[in-house]
């Protein structure tokens, strides 16, 4: 039997010596090394070289293993190394870019490692993963203010040196980390299955027509339609294709239409066309955008929350099991210059039969110019003339003082409540800085509409009866028939919640219903262009730069 010294064989005590200080100069030429390359902030073996948005978080990771190498031991690569290169290879199944981990990097560096580099490379590819996993690759801090990405203790270097450099299973460790929601969940199952579409399908466009195709009409496409639309779900396998454009084929066109937020009457028209003819790349990215802004979601609430989405134009009120317990349309802002904003809040009370207190910007600029007009503008639609501690000047007839007081905004304008308030019958408040809440209208003709971009930022509800009852369901004695008196009574009342409610207003193209089925919608705001952009700098990510009108402060309707 042969004693054992580093490793070793004993075969003389100099040649140990000399071999035992051998390791420690290699060790202690390792640690010098990541400690400059910590130092400079910089690896130029990286795709992404800068890492100095992450170098705090870098250097205390090393600082707690004393500078030594992370993911090697005796020279050999870890086993939980060769993990990690593993699921940051397959990041595209997340939602995210495997570039960005240097994907393509991995299998040179694995057969011919320089461990120093290697160690470093690892990891900040590791952070930039795990953040990019649990709270997004984009801060959205600064654009939507109300989403506050710190919703949780959140130390990185400490992360993976206690649970990842020995981790028994990385994937679990991983699988902490991405949102608890099932809206996510369902997002990441229909990504997996558009990328294989997207792989599979050979992208030919359907022909375009000058007019709008009808049903019972023949078209050079019926064979490229009736595929794509086999491929997409909305016609059902083993189902005859006509020669003609008809039967099936078109109520699967209707079908794909309400999938993409579309008037479903089996025209294929010019907005039809272009959405049949959209990539399926372009459809795959959305879905990655939408997993994207999951992960700037708090990943626990107080309790379920009342969901707005801008792009879809629809409301969803959670229940505890976070599936949908109540839906409808909604109105928001219109895309130039009245964007509803995207944030969170919690809802704390309602109001019914509310005043609506015309913010000044729209006395200016759409009031002013119909009194002119017209002096009994303002008193044919139920508005007032008030001070600002709310005394009513005139309900009537405008005479020049009242004018050129209304114009210096020395004096106010509001609408008493009633049905032809702005505000309908009842508003729910939930406090912030935007001074967006949610309401009722009169003008539920809007409702029918595809694209429902009409409001100055706040955000009017299709069925605020049905709300309110939501809104209410912990007060008994708050019945449909009271709220039905609340909101036809003979003055504004205003009904405090029991709990607050959290309100996300949200932005994403894709959906993934609780049926498994994916809907698209146009970038109404252009907010899909501006985080692509901002992708196409790479790390360290660049931060929204919002416009004057995109924080706009002033009230809403």
């Amino acid at each position: 039997m042969y004693p054992r010294r580093c490793g070793l064989r004993v075969t003389g005590k100099a040649v140990i010596r000399a071999i035992c200080l051998l390791g420690l100069s290699v060790v202690a030429l390792a640690s010098s090394q990541l400690h400059d390359l910590v130092a400079s902030g910089r690896l130029d073996d990286l795709r992404w070289p800068d890492f100095s948005d992450f170098q705090p978080s870098v250097k205390a990771f090393y600082e707690q293993g004393g500078y030594a190498p992370a993911w090697s031991h005796d020279g050999k690569i870890s086993r939980q190394a060769i993990a990690i290169i593993r699921v940051l290879m397959q990041a595209e199944s997340k939602g995210l870019d495997p570039e960005d981990y240097d994907a393509s990097r991995w299998a040179a560096r694995v057969a011919n490692p320089d461990l120093s580099r290697f160690d470093i490379a690892l990891t900040v590819s590791l952070m930039r993963y795990a953040s990019d996993l649990h709270l997004g690759k984009f801060d959205p801090g600064i654009y939507h203010s109300g989403f506050d990405l710190h919703h949780e203790h959140y130390e990185l270097a400490g992360l993976i040196r206690n649970r990842l450099v020995d981790a028994p299973d990385v994937d679990a460790i991983f699988r902490e980390l991405e949102p608890p929601f099932p809206g996510y969940q369902r997002t990441q199952t229909a990504l997996q299955r558009y990328l294989a579409l997207a792989r599979e399908d050979n992208g030919e466009l359907l022909p375009l027509t000058k007019l709008p195709i009808e049903p019972g009409t023949e078209y050079s496409g019926v064979h490229r339609l009736a595929v794509l639309l086999g491929e997409l779900g909305d016609l059902p396998p083993g189902v005859v294709v006509p020669d003609t454009y008809s039967g099936a084929l078109v109520d699967a066109v209707k079908r794909f239409q309400t999938r993409h937020g579309l008037v479903a009457d089996g025209r294929i028209g010019k907005a039809t066309l272009a959405q049949l003819n959209t990539p399926l790349a372009k459809r795959v990215h959305q879905l990655q955008l939408t997993m994207e802004r999951w992960r700037w979601v708090p990943h626990e609430f107080a309790r379920p929350p009342i969901v707005v989405n801008i792009p879809e134009f629809e409301l969803r009120a959670l229940n505890d099991s976070y599936a949908t317990a109540l839906e409808m349309k909604v109105v928001v802002g219109k895309a130039y210059r009245r964007k509803t904003p995207v944030f969170a809040a919690d809802m704390k009370y309602l109001i019914f039969r509310p005043y609506w207190n015309v913010p000044r910007s729209i006395t200016q600029g759409e009031l002013l110019p119909k009194i002119i007009h017209d002096r009994g503008y303002l008193a044919a639609n139920g508005y007032e003339v008030v001070t600002a501690d709310d005394h009513v000047v005139t309900n009537g007839v405008i005479d020049d003082d009242v004018l050129e007081k209304l114009k210096s905004g020395t004096l106010s304008v509001r609408q008493v409540p009633g049905p032809k308030n702005s505000l309908g019958l009842v508003k729910f408040i939930f406090p912030n800085e935007h001074n967006v809440y949610l309401h009722a209208t009169p003008a539920i003709q809007l409702f029918s509409q595809s694209r429902r971009d009409f409001s100055h930022g706040c955000i009017r509800v299709e069925k605020p009866e049905l709300l309110a009852e939501w809104v209410l369901r912990d007060k008994a004695e708050w019945t449909p028939e009271r709220i039905e008196q609340a909101m036809h009574g003979e003055k504004p009342l205003q009904v405090d919640l029991a709990r607050p409610i959290p309100v996300l207003i949200v932005y994403s193209t894709a959906v993934v219903l609780e049926s498994g089925e994916v809907r698209f919608f146009g970038d109404v705001y252009g907010f899909d262009a501006e985080l692509d952009k901002l992708a196409a700098k790479g790390y360290p990510c660049c931060r929204w730069s919002p416009t004057s009108d995109e924080r706009d402060p002033r009230p809403r309707e």
